[in-house]
């Protein structure tokens, strides 16, 4: 409710007259903005309601320039948020491993380090300074104490030996059932 100038109190008309006698002006201002009828009719919308629900605060001879500005600021926010938003490409390629590769990627580590505990010490520490840490053969050696001939060959025969183990693994068949079920 508003006081006019002579101090009488004002009203807001009713929502349906309210929006007959301004709703034209208010889409075509909207409309102006964004270029989108959709979106202008959202607009519209949306300050129409933000009137009515501040009707108590809105005097009737300034709710045009309200609905105006509410109209503005909602266009302004939409902007906002559009600028935040990251187109998609439709041809892009997710370069992630998919869940199955995870898996079997998971189950073949498992297998590596089981296989790399059963190493001897000395065979160990040289397969991972080579693999690992990038050493050379004469570092693997001082850091042995062993001839770079032997480190060469500690480090040989230990990949020698990881790669029988995991080829040694029991791989799943095609259709997920074991070879066992297969051949019973």
């Amino acid at each position: 409710m508003q006081r006019d100038r002579d101090g009488t109190t004002e009203r807001l008309i009713d929502f349906a007259g309210l929006y007959e006698a301004h709703a034209q002006d208010t889409r075509r201002f909207a409309l102006y903005l964004s270029g989108d009828a959709t979106l202008a009719d959202d607009l519209v919308s949306e300050a129409f309601v933000r009137v009515w629900t501040a009707r108590e605060r809105v005097a009737l001879p300034t709710v045009r320039g309200y609905l105006f500005a509410t109209v503005r600021n909602l266009f302004l926010q939409y902007v906002n948020r559009q600028k935040r938003r990251a187109p998609l490409d439709e041809h892009a390629i997710d370069s992630r491993p998919d869940p199955e590769d995870v898996a079997s990627g998971q189950s073949e580590l498992r297998v590596v380090l089981a296989a790399l505990n059963r190493l001897s010490e000395v065979d160990r520490a040289a397969v991972l300074m080579r693999a690992d840490e990038g050493l050379s053969y004469e570092e693997i050696a001082v850091a042995l104490g062993v001839t770079v001939t032997a480190a060469k060959v500690k480090v040989h025969r230990a990949r020698l030996k990881l790669a029988e183990e995991r080829l040694a693994r029991p791989r799943p068949a095609p259709d997920g059932s074991d070879d066992d079920e297969r051949h019973a």
